[in-house]
C-alpha cells in the first residue's frame, strides 16, 4: 500500500545573504503527543526578538506530494510550504505542522505555524512591524501557484510564541471516502477515493464503529514504525453514513424539481414576507447504482460512504488501519465479532489489510485559539 514517491521539484536558491532568523528544530513523530520541552528554548528567543508567529491553515491533493514531512529529496508539503515563505520573506523559515500526512493522503485543513522576523530588505539591519495575517496569506499563495498549485493556504492568524501547531491541538478529524460499485472509476474521482467494487454492506458497518470507538489499546490498528508510546487511545468518533457521490451536478429531474420550488416561493413570496428555505433537491436514493439504463454519453454514479474518525491524537496508520477492517465487515469477509476479536488481540497481524492512502482527508485540527 506504501506509495514509492518519484515526484521532485527544483526552487530557485532563497538568499544566503542574511543568515537564517529561524533556528530549526527537530520534533519527534507528530502523531505521538508527548513531550514539550523543545520549545522552551525558542520561545524565550522569540521573546528578545520581534519574531512574530503565524498559525496557517493549509489545504493540498496529496497525489504528488511524498507525505507531509520535510525530505532532502522528495517533493512533500512541508518542503513546498518552506520555500514559498523564503521567497516570501527573503530567509529560510521552518514550518511545523500538527498532523504528519503520508504520501497520497490529502487535507482539507492541515494546521502549521511558522516565525517570521520581517527584515528590511533595503536596510538589513532594520526590523519591521509583522505582516498582517492577510498579506502572508496572499503572497505566500502567489508563489504556492507556481508549484502545481496542488497546496493553498486557506487561512492565517497571528498567535503567541508559545501557543504550538501540534501540542495545542485539541483534537484531530480525519474522514475516508469510499466509492463502491462495479462500474470504472471516474476520471474526476482518480486518487480521490478508494474504489471498491463489492457492495457495501452500510448497517453492518456502523454497527462495527462502536465495536471500536472509546477508549481502547489499539496495538491491532498501529502500523510498525508507530513512534508512540503507548497504544492507549480515545477515539471519540468512528462513524460511518451514505453521502452525495462527489462531484455532483443536478440530473434534469432535480432542476425540474428545483425550478418548480423556485416558481411556488415566488408565489408564496408575493403573498407572504416570509422566507421559505430552499432544500437539497438531491436525494442518495436516486444516484445509488443500477441496472437501468441511464442514457448515451451517462455514466451511473458510485454509492459513497464517508467514514469519519475523530480523536485528539492517532496512532501511526491507525485511521487506515480502522477503515481497513470497517471495509472488510462491510463487503461481508468479516464480521461485528470478528472486530471484537481483532482488538482484543492487540496485534498488527490480527488487522485486515489497511486501506489505501488515496481516500483519506485530514479533515479539522481543532483548537481553543486565544482571542
Amino acid at each position: 500500500m506504501t506509495q514509492k514517491c518519484k515526484h521532485t521539484v527544483e526552487f530557485e536558491e532563497c538568499s544566503d545573504n542574511r543568515p537564517s532568523k529561524i533556528s530549526k528544530t527537530d520534533y519527534p513523530n507528530p502523531i505521538d503527543d508527548d513531550g514539550e520541552e523543545e520549545e522552551d528554548q525558542k520561545q524565550e528567543m522569540n521573546q528578545h526578538r520581534k519574531i512574530q508567529r503565524y498559525l496557517v491553515a493549509i489545504e493540498y491533493i496529496g497525489t504528488r506530494f511524498c507525505g507531509s514531512q520535510k525530505q532532502l529529496t522528495d517533493r512533500t508539503v512541508v518542503g513546498v510550504l518552506e520555500e514559498a515563505f523564503c521567497k516570501f520573506v527573503g530567509q529560510r523559515v521552518s514550518v511545523i505542522c500538527s498532523s504528519r500526512t503520508d504520501a497520497g493522503v490529502h487535507a482539507l485543513s492541515n494546521v502549521c505555524h511558522v516565525d517570521i522576523e520581517r527584515i528590511s530588505k533595503r536596510k538589513p539591519a532594520e526590523v519591521l512591524q509583522p505582516h498582517e495575517p492577510a498579506v502572508v496569506r496572499r503572497a505566500v499563495n502567489h508563489f504556492l501557484q507556481k508549484q502545481n498549485g496542488d497546496l493553498m493556504v486557506i487561512d492565517v492568524r497571528c498567535i503567541p510564541s508559545d501557543f504550538h501547531a501540534r501540542y495545542s491541538a485539541q483534537e484531530r478529524t480525519y474522514f475516508y471516502r469510499l466509492l463502491s460499485g462495479p462500474e470504472p472509476l471516474s476520471t474526476l474521482e482518480k486518487d480521490r477515493a478508494w474504489h471498491v467494487q463489492e457492495e457495501l454492506n452500510l448497517p453492518a458497518m456502523q454497527e462495527a464503529c462502536r465495536v471500536l470507538v472509546g477508549h481502547h489499546d489499539f496495538s491491532s490498528f498501529r502500523a510498525a514504525g508507530c513512534q508512540a508510546k503507548s497504544p492507549i487511545r480515545t477515539l471519540d468518533e468512528l462513524s460511518v453514513i451514505e453521502v452525495i457521490p462527489s462531484p455532483y451536478f443536478p440530473s434534469l429531474m432535480d432542476r425540474e424539481r428545483q425550478n418548480k420550488v423556485a416558481d411556488d416561493l415566488h408565489g408564496f413570496h408575493s403573498k407572504s414576507e416570509f422566507a421559505v428555505p430552499f432544500s437539497s433537491s438531491a436525494r442518495i436514493d436516486e444516484v445509488k447504482t443500477s441496472n437501468e439504463d441511464v442514457g448515451f454519453g451517462k455514466r451511473r454514479y458510485h454509492r459513497c460512504l464517508v467514514v469519519t474518525a475523530r480523536a485528539r491524537a492517532f496512532l501511526y496508520h491507525q485511521v487506515r488501519l480502522l477503515v481497513g477492517v470497517l471495509k472488510a465487515v462491510g463487503t461481508g469477509n468479516l464480521t461485528v465479532p470478528d472486530v471484537e476479536r481483532i482488538l482484543n488481540a492487540k496485534s498488527i497481524k490480527a488487522a485486515s489489510p489497511m486501506a489505501p492512502a488515496c481516500g483519506l482527508y485530514l479533515a479539522e485540527v481543532k483548537y481553543d485559539l486565544p482571542s
